[in-house]
């Protein structure tokens, strides 16, 4: 065991970051407008880093449209550890004949049944990722005089 795998909170580097994002399919968008945030469970692949989200008309579109400043997290964990990624960025929506191709090759693949015809893009500015080792509580020693 390496002392990085004994610590309870890891850094990850940028790559393993975005490796991380790559496997998994679900995560949350986090929007604002005005002065009300939203949180969203979204469907979602890696292309190229960034984030491509696959979406109906309706809420998430709409405030993207209105402030493209989002943040996107997605994590996952089995019983001994975790991690978790944040990105940070600008969403754009997906518009032109040759955008939506390249979006449609991403293959984003709705979780129920609805019509899910547009995209978002989340162009990058920040990616921060962690890795949690699972435990106890530490023990708290205090100097006693």
């Amino acid at each position: 065991m390496t002392s990085s795998e004994t610590q309870p909170v890891t850094v990850l580097t940028e790559d393993e970051s975005w490796d991380l994002l790559s496997g998994v399919t679900l995560g949350r968008l986090a929007t604002s407008v005005g002065d009300i945030p939203d949180i969203f469970p979204v469907n979602f692949v890696v292309q190229r880093r960034t984030v491509l989200i696959r979406t109906a008309e309706g809420t998430k579109l709409s405030a993207a449209a209105v402030n493209h400043h989002v943040a996107f997290e997605a994590d996952a964990h089995d019983v001994a550890q975790g991690w978790s990624v944040v990105v940070k960025g600008l969403a754009h929506i997906v518009e032109g004949t040759a955008e939506i191709e390249d979006a449609e090759r991403g293959q984003v693949l709705p979780w129920i049944a609805t019509p899910k015809r547009r995209y978002l893009r989340i162009l990058p500015t920040e990616i921060t990722g962690r890795r949690f080792a699972f435990g106890g509580e530490p023990e708290l020693i205090f100097d006693v005089d």
